[in-house]
Parts: structure tokens; C-alpha cells; sequence
């Protein structure tokens, strides 16, 4: 996951360093000859930027565009990934304890994978069946017994409790998804599945 988000923050870095640098010093020719470039005629053009460049720097997003397309579809094929809407779920494929699940989530540039809705919960559930591995979600009790929040602080507007659950009594602070997608609360001192939201 690291190097996936590395790579990303990379990629974008240095197209916004080019398209600054070329809408700097105009002089600047010779930007690569680009397959299909013929298709980008008519494109509006970009305040701030020589008419010459608007092309060339939206052929670097296209390219990037691409190549990140390619990266999620390889991510998605190995199982490591899953997107629904905005988000994207996924898994290093390693089990650790909540807190150090949570805080390789935070190191990549995300947070530990917490369903909002039961199209979220079917993605994370996916990666769970797949790797036959219970997964912490971001989610746990609050001070009052009983009652789950989301890591942030904010009520669950979504839950999916396996039947009985939650019933650690203030002793099982964590929540974990089983492999049919059910939620059982757990302590947080156990490996399980770290599965990332981005």
C-alpha cells in the first residue's frame, strides 16, 4: 500500500512541478511527442499557461491518468483492492494488533477501513472472504459501554452486528468483521486483517 500511495503522490508531484516549471519559462520547447495528441484539439484552455502547454501538461494527466489506472487494475486482479464510489479498500494483506493496523492505514495516507453503507461493507467483506482473515474496522466503543463510534468520533449511521452483538460489556473495545460480513466486537490486543481506506 505504501508504495502504491508513493508512487501516486510522486507521479503527481512531478506533473505539477513540469506544468509549473513549462508555464514559467515559455521558452521551454520540445515536450514529448505524445500518440493522440490529435484528439485533445479544442480543449479549453488552462488560465496561467501558453496555449503550446495547456497540451502538453493534459497529456501528462492522461498519461498518469492511465498508468494509474493500470496500477489499480493489477491491485484489483491480486485482490488487494476494492472501490466503491469515492473510496478505495485495501489490504497489505498483513494481520496486526488495532493500533498498529491503524497506524500503517494513517503512515500510507489513510485510515483503517470503516463501512458506511452496506455497498462499503460488501467491498470490505470481499477482501476478508479472500484472505479468510477477520479485519479490524474503524470503529470502537466510546466511554459509554455498549455504544460504538466511528474512529473520528462521529455515530454510526450504519451498523452490521452478527446476532448478540456487541456484547463484550465494555471489555472488547475494538470491532471486527467476520467473513460473512457481520460485525462482532472484539478486544483490540489481537491480528487481524489491516484493510485500509483511502
Amino acid at each position: 500500500m505504501l508504495s502504491y500511495s508513493s508512487y501516486i503522490l510522486t507521479a503527481v508531484a512531478a506533473l505539477i512541478v513540469t506544468c509549473h516549471a513549462l508555464s514559467k519559462f515559455p521558452e521551454i520547447s520540445g515536450l514529448p511527442d505524445i500518440p493522440g495528441k490529435d484528439v485533445l484539439k479544442g480543449l479549453p484552455h488552462v488560465p496561467g499557461l501558453p496555449g503550446s502547454l495547456d497540451t502538453g501538461c493534459h497529456n501528462l494527466l492522461v498519461n498518469l491518468e492511465h498508468r494509474l489506472f493500470q496500477l489499480e487494475a493489477a491491485l484489483a486482479l491480486n485482490g488487494k483492492i476494492r472501490e466503491v464510489g469515492e473510496k478505495v479498500f485495501a489490504t497489505n494483506g498483513k494481520k496486526a494488533d488495532f493500533a498498529s493496523a491503524l497506524r500503517s492505514c494513517e503512515e500510507a495516507g489513510g485510515t483503517l477501513a470503516t463501512p458506511m453503507n452496506e455497498e462499503e461493507n460488501k467491498a470490505i467483506m470481499d477482501i476478508v472472504k479472500q484472505y479468510k482473515q477477520y479485519a479490524y474496522l474503524g470503529i470502537k466503543e466510546c466511554e459509554t459501554s455498549g455504544q460504538f463510534t466511528y474512529i473520528t468520533g462521529m455515530p454510526l449511521s450504519y451498523t452490521k452486528w452478527h446476532q448478540y452483538e456487541p456484547n463484550g460489556k465494555g471489555k472488547e473495545k475494538c470491532v471486527e468483521m467476520y467473513k460473512d460480513g457481520s460485525w462482532n466486537d472484539k478486544k483490540c490486543n489481537l491480528y487481524r486483517l489491516t484493510i485500509c481506506e483511502f
